[in-house]
């Protein structure tokens, strides 16, 4: 649905008329505090390698959500509920051993198949329209209430105030595991805490994004941070800041168009990764390039 013909030349005129719709202030509202968690967690899932995990649980969110409204709830106690329920089967899989990492994606996995398989009956049995389980799957940024609202900032409240008491050993458990559970720090129980955490995000951020388009805000800024600066708080810092601007671009863009918001979030999300992938690989070679020019030798007159 267009709302305006088109944006001026000034914003901040843009933004009070798009702020002067209720829903559009819940959305940028709702899409800021997801997009911090959602960098906060996607950034340490992505150096722990949990990709998948993440991945696995984001899908999980979909029958939850879909049970959810089956029998009459609000979908946001379904996202929850199959998040945390599937971390902790994620949790509680071995991961040590020569065969832990392989043995865990097999029934992550397995998991993952049979929720997708619980999510597809739930939406054969539901007998409403249509448009509403494209919302599970796609994301709805313009159809988050007040209640939610409240209820995202909450969840993130907690979750993160969670992450900052285990952020530091996380990160040592995260970057050696082997050489933290050396030192006594508790590898095991860090895990479980993060991906506790991990699925509340994920049921957080499904709720804006839908569950097909989480990745969106939980991968991509992390990854895109990642490719540009290898220190920890410069990434993190740059995760938020990434998660951020593509989440307020893509809401203001949808504004003036008849398009979803979840596509102009993903596209930015993506644009910006695949430009971080190109500076990436073009830093070596200028750095080659530049050691190549010797230096001009001093005491010659210019």
């Amino acid at each position: 649905m267009i709302l305006s013909a088109g944006p001026s030349w000034n914003p901040i005129i843009d933004l009070q008329q798009m702020w002067s719709f209720p829903f559009m202030v819940n959305a940028f509202r709702a899409g800021t505090i997801v997009a911090v968690l959602a960098g906060v967690m996607g950034w340490f899932m992505v150096l722990r390698r949990q990709s998948f995990a993440g991945h696995t649980l984001s899908l999980i969110g979909f029958p939850g959500a879909a049970g959810a409204v089956l029998i009459g709830v609000a979908a946001s106690y379904g996202y929850f509920a199959f998040c945390l329920a599937g971390a902790l089967v994620i949790a509680a899989l071995p991961r040590a051993g020569p065969g832990g990492y392989s043995e865990e994606s097999a029934v992550t996995g397995t998991v993952q198949a049979l929720a997708l398989a619980c999510g597809f009956l739930f939406v054969a049995l539901y007998k409403g329209f249509l448009n509403s389980i494209n919302a599970l799957l796609f994301g709805n940024f313009l159809g988050i209430s007040a209640g939610q609202v409240t209820l995202l900032g909450v969840v993130a409240a907690l979750s993160l105030a969670a992450l900052a008491v285990i952020g530091r050993p996380l990160a040592f458990a995260s970057i050696d595991p082997e050489v933290a559970a050396a030192r006594n720090v508790p590898v095991r129980a860090l895990s479980v805490a993060f991906l506790v955490l991990l699925g509340a995000a994920t049921a957080e951020a499904s709720q804006i994004t839908g569950t097909l388009l989480v990745f969106a805000l939980l991968v991509m800024p992390a990854a895109t941070a990642q490719a540009l600066t290898a220190r920890p708080g410069r990434a993190l810092a740059l995760t938020v800041t990434i998660g951020l601007v593509v989440t307020w671009l893509g809401l203001s863009v949808a504004y003036y168009t008849p398009f979803p918001v979840g596509f102009f979030v993903t596209s930015f999300a993506f644009a910006g990764y695949v430009a971080a992938q190109a500076v990436r690989h073009t830093r070596p070679r200028w750095r080659a390039a530049s050691s190549e020019v010797s230096p001009m030798p001093t005491g010659i007159a210019r």
